[in-house]
């Protein structure tokens, strides 16, 4: 799971413009896997993409360095300017 959460953290912060303030906390449960993304306001909507494609894109290359036979759920957050959501 730990390249999983290396992997959406490396293709987040290409897409955004303030890297520093991506934070992914994963969920792991038996056979899921929640990712809390945690970004800029400002950049919500470049992870999330035109009709979701962009965050479909993360999904589909997150999920192959999943564990097999998990499901990927992905949760995007923005963060105040105190960190604090």
């Amino acid at each position: 799971m730990e390249n999983a959460v290396e992997l959406t953290k490396v293709l987040v912060k290409a897409l955004v413009a303030h890297p520093e303030e991506v934070h992914v906390q994963p969920q792991a449960q038996e056979k899921e896997i929640r990712f809390r993304l945690q970004v800029h306001p400002d950049d919500v909507r470049h992870v999330i993409g035109r009709q979701g494609r962009t965050i479909q894109a993360i999904r589909t290359v997150v999920a192959a360095a999943a564990p097999p036979g998990q499901r990927l759920f992905f949760e995007i957050g923005n963060m105040d300017p105190r960190g604090v959501e």
